[in-house]
């Protein structure tokens, strides 16, 4: 939170809502935060915080595991557990099938586990990672 004020300013976000700074390191190797308490998800470029924004976390027991993880598959998926479920840009970070993705957020916890995040923050953040990116969930 300290990162996003002295990044951004003090931000209200709403639901879907981000901000990526203008001028993005050319180097450096990405990081997510994610705080389950503020529903904000943190990108990290180095030791720099280059984007936040707005999640939907997973809702009363399906709740999205803490600790620290490491992106293991990309791809634009589908779910096998809820109804192949659209999942774009999905980065999936346990071996259960968690993970963060694009989807609906409407900005109080209300997924089976996984992260949602808004398009197009979704899909930039998508072109930044790699497999083995360090994701830190904290709440």
């Amino acid at each position: 939170h300290e990162d996003m004020l002295a990044t951004f300013g003090p931000l209200n976000l709403r639901p879907n809502q981000f901000r990526w700074v203008t001028d993005m390191p050319s180097e450096g190797e990405a990081k997510v935060v994610i705080d389950l308490l503020t529903q904000r998800f943190y990108v990290y470029r180095g030791e720099r915080l280059v984007g936040v924004s707005t999640i939907s976390s997973g809702k009363k027991g399906s709740e999205t595991p803490l600790g620290f993880w490491a992106v293991m598959l990309k791809k634009n998926g589908y779910s096998r557990k809820y109804d192949n479920a659209p999942m774009p840009f999905m980065q999936m970070y346990d071996d259960k099938g968690i993970a963060f993705h694009a989807g609906p957020n409407p900005g109080y916890p209300a997924s089976h586990g996984c992260v949602r995040l808004p398009l197009k923050f979704a899909e930039r953040l998508f072109g930044m990672t790699k497999l083995g990116t360090k994701v830190t969930i904290e709440g």
